[in-house]
């Protein structure tokens, strides 16, 4: 069976409590050999660690602050990621970034905290998962005044354009996450990704969220990668073997699996 890996899902969410045994399974039957869980904050942060111990081998954790978990406690939630990095096997610092989506009021220490993990990734030679949304100008901003940390990582739930994806690669050993959207009737991902070069993708579901199509409006899981990974062989003309072997590859090359 062919290798696919889930660089992106939430499988520690209340919508998997009641489930998840099944959730794994099926995405075990399928192929997927690897899940990386992104962290949000603190509130998550057992959850997170309990299911990827029970899951050794198969899930791991991530550590880092969301940027739409950026409030007036900011610093106290920076200051538990920070605590907590020598405490588990953590497989990347994220999801991080910036969010001028959902509010801008705390924007500024978004920034702030955006670069301390930024830092924290390059100490601990970990890679970073980065969420970007309504921020693309802020987000190459802080990367190109942190270049000499020589990070490397992904853009988590990519939707840009070319250009910003060239962009992208001249930052570093970056990846692009690609999951659902890449499947919806009017989205311009398929244009983009048809020049993308396919060393430069990684699969994602961002599960519970983002359900492709034709599961759209529903709970969304792992297993629903290989959906992806479908539409990604007819988009790249290839097969979808090429697809999941290159995509895994590149997961190895950007994480350290253990």
């Amino acid at each position: 069976m062919t290798e696919l890996i889930d660089t992106h899902a939430h499988l520690y969410d209340q919508d998997f409590e009641i489930d998840i045994t099944d959730v794994v399974a099926d995405a075990k039957n399928i192929g997927v050999s690897k899940i990386v869980l992104p962290a949000v904050d603190s509130s998550s942060y057992n959850k997170m660690t309990e299911l990827s111990l029970s899951l050794q081998g198969f899930a791991y954790p991530s550590l880092g602050l969301h940027p739409t978990s950026v409030k007036e406690n900011w610093r106290e939630e920076l200051e538990f990621v920070l605590e907590k990095i020598d405490q588990h096997s953590f497989i990347a610092i994220g999801e991080i970034g910036l969010d001028g989506y959902w509010s801008k009021d705390h924007f500024s220490e978004q920034i702030t905290v955006f670069e301390e993990q930024l830092k924290l990734a390059a100490k601990k030679e970990l890679p970073v998962i980065i969420h970007s949304r309504d921020a693309t100008e802020e987000i190459f901003k802080v990367l190109e005044r942190n270049s000499s940390l020589s990070l490397r990582g992904v853009f988590h739930a990519f939707s840009g354009s070319y250009q910003t994806y060239e962009r992208i690669l001249r930052i570093g050993n970056f990846k692009i996450g690609v999951g659902g959207v890449v499947t919806y009737k009017n989205s311009n991902l398929p244009a983009v990704l048809e020049k993308v070069s396919l060393e430069s993708i990684l699969l994602e579901t961002d599960a519970p969220w983002l359900t492709p199509a034709p599961f759209r409006g529903k709970r969304n899981q792992p297993a629903y990668v290989k959906i992806i990974a479908q539409k990604l062989a007819e988009i790249k003309g290839c097969s979808y073997d090429e697809i999941c072997s290159v995509t895994s590859s590149n997961a190895y090359n950007i994480f350290n699996f253990r």
